[in-house]
C-alpha cells in the first residue's frame, strides 16, 4: 500500500477496522471520520428544528441546513441555492419530478423518452406517469457497448417529446453518456431533460449548467454522506411552475380556510421536519471531497480501473459488458464467469473477504437488452487500493476452478 493510499484509507474507520476488500462502492460507500464527527457534533451541539424557531439553536441549525444548500449548489455548479431541493435519495428526487412536473405537463398523446440503461429510480416514475397521462413511452435502446447513439436519439425526438429521462454514468457499465448533446436535442424540440446524476457527481466534476440538465438528481450516501439525504437540482423557473410534491408543515407561507399560499422554492418542496444531520453530514462530505479534489479522485479511480479490466481481459471465460476498454467504465464492471452464476460468484468472493454486487442491478431491461439475465459488478471508489484489485483478480480467477471446471 503506497504512502498516498495509506493517508486515504486512515479518513475511513470502517476500513481501519475490517479485513474486509469494499468493492460494492456502486451500491454505497464509506463514510469518513470527518462526516460521521458532523453528524455527531449536529445532534450532541447543534441539534434543533430548523427554520421553526428563534432562539439561538434553532437558527444555528437553519444556518448548517442552509449553508449545505449552498455548498452543494456550488459543487455542481448551479445558478443558486433556491436551485437544490434537499429529499432522502435520487429516488425520491426523482419521482418528485415525476409527480410534480409530468404530473402538471404531461397530456394525451404526449411522449415521454427513457432509456434502457436505466436504473428502475429513473425508469420506473415515468412509466407511471405516462400510463397515468395517457403519454406515450419510447425506450432509447444503447449499443451493444454501451454508448448511445445520439442520431438515433434526433430519429425519435418528436414535437410531442416532453420528457427525456437518462443517466450520466451507468450504475452497471459506468458508461458516461453525452448529456451535453442530448440536452440540446430535447431543447431543439421543446422538452426537458432529467439526468439521473447518482453515478456521477462522487466520482466526475459536475457541471449542472454546462450539461444544461433541467433535473438532476443524486443521493449522499454514494458521495460519503449519511443515508437519508440527497438532492434535486432543478432550473428554478421549472420550480417556481411546478405544484409541491408532499403538504404540511413548512412548505406553506400562509394557510387560511379559504386559501393556501405555498412557500417559495425550494421551502415548496420540503415537507415537514427535515433531516437536518444529514444535511450536516452531507456539507462536510463535499468538503470532504474538494480536499482531495475531484480530478484526483477521477484519476486514482480510473487507474484503478485500468488495472481490473486489463487483468480481467487476461482471465478466461470471463466477458465484461459495455466498453471494451477501460475508459468506458469509471470504476464499475459488470461481467459474467462462463458457466457460473452471478450470486456463485459472489458468494465465492464473499468466503474470501470480498464484497461485490450480484444480481441485475436494478436494471433489468438493460441487462435484457444485453441478453443477459444477470451479472457480477465490481465498483471502485479512490479509497480503493491497487493490492486489493489484484486480490480481487485473483479470486476471479479461481472461480470456475472452485466450481468444478477444470484449470
Amino acid at each position: 500500500m503506497t504512502i498516498i493510499e495509506k493517508a486515504i484509507r486512515a479518513e475511513f474507520p470502517l476500513l481501519n477496522n475490517t479485513d474486509l476488500a469494499y468493492l460494492d462502492n456502486g451500491a454505497t460507500v464509506q463514510k469518513p471520520q470527518c462526516v460521521l464527527d458532523a453528524v455527531n457534533t449536529y445532534y450532541t451541539e447543534q441539534n434543533a428544528n430548523p427554520m421553526r424557531g428563534l432562539y439561538e439553536l434553532s437558527i444555528k441549525a437553519t444556518e448548517i441546513y442552509e449553508e449545505a444548500r449552498k455548498e452543494t449548489a456550488s459543487f455542481i455548479n448551479a445558478a443558486s441555492p433556491e436551485e437544490i431541493v434537499f429529499t432522502r435519495n435520487a429516488t425520491e428526487s426523482l419521482n418528485l419530478v415525476s409527480y410534480s412536473y409530468a404530473g402538471s405537463v404531461l397530456e394525451e398523446g404526449d411522449e415521454v423518452i427513457v432509456s434502457c440503461a436505466e436504473h428502475h429510480s429513473n425508469m420506473l416514475p415515468w412509466i407511471r406517469a405516462a400510463k397515468n397521462a395517457g403519454a406515450k413511452l419510447l425506450w432509447y435502446d444503447c449499443e451493444p457497448d454501451g454508448s448511445f447513439d445520439t442520431e438515433k436519439l434526433t430519429a425519435m425526438l418528436s414535437g410531442r417529446t416532453k420528457i427525456l429521462a437518462i443517466t450520466q454514468v451507468s450504475n452497471v457499465l459506468g458508461r458516461e453518456n453525452d448529456i451535453r448533446v442530448m440536452s440540446e436535442l430535447i431543447h431543439e424540440k421543446g422538452g426537458i431533460i432529467v439526468v439521473d446524476g447518482s453515478q456521477a457527481v462522487p466520482h466526475l466534476k459536475t457541471d449542472v449548467r454546462s450539461l444544461d440538465a433541467d433535473f438532476y438528481a443524486f443521493s449522499g450516501h454514494k458521495m460519503y454522506a449519511p443515508m437519508g439525504i440527497g438532492a434535486l437540482y432543478a432550473k428554478k423557473e421549472l420550480l417556481e411552475k411546478m405544484p409541491p410534491f408532499l403538504y404540511g408543515g413548512e412548505m406553506i407561507e400562509s394557510v387560511t380556510k379559504e386559501k393556501i399560499t405555498y412557500a417559495e422554492v425550494p421551502h415548496k418542496f420540503e415537507a415537514g421536519t427535515v433531516n437536518a444531520g444529514g444535511a450536516a453530514g452531507l456539507l462536510e462530505a463535499i468538503r470532504f471531497l474538494r480536499r482531495y479534489g475531484m480530478e484526483e479522485i477521477a484519476q486514482r479511480e480510473s487507474d484503478l480501473t485500468a488495472v481490473a479490466f486489463e487483468g480481467m481481459r487476461k482471465i478466461p471465460h470471463i466477458r465484461i459488458l459495455g466498453a471494451d476498454e477501460a475508459a468506458g467504465h469509471h470504476g464499475i464492471l459488470a461481467f459474467q464467469v462462463e458457466g457460473v452464476h452471478p450470486h456463485d460468484v459472489a458468494a465465492i468472493m464473499s468466503d474470501h473477504k470480498i464484497a461485490v454486487r450480484a444480481g441485475h442491478h436494478c436494471a433489468q431491461p438493460l441487462h435484457k437488452h444485453l441478453g443477459v439475465m444477470s451479472s457480477t459488478r465490481m465498483s471502485l471508489s479512490f479509497y480503493n487500493t491497487e493490492d486489493e484489485v489484484r486480490y480481487f483478480l485473483e479470486v476471479l480467477s479461481k472461480v470456475r476452478p472452485l466450481m468444478g471446471y477444470p484449470e
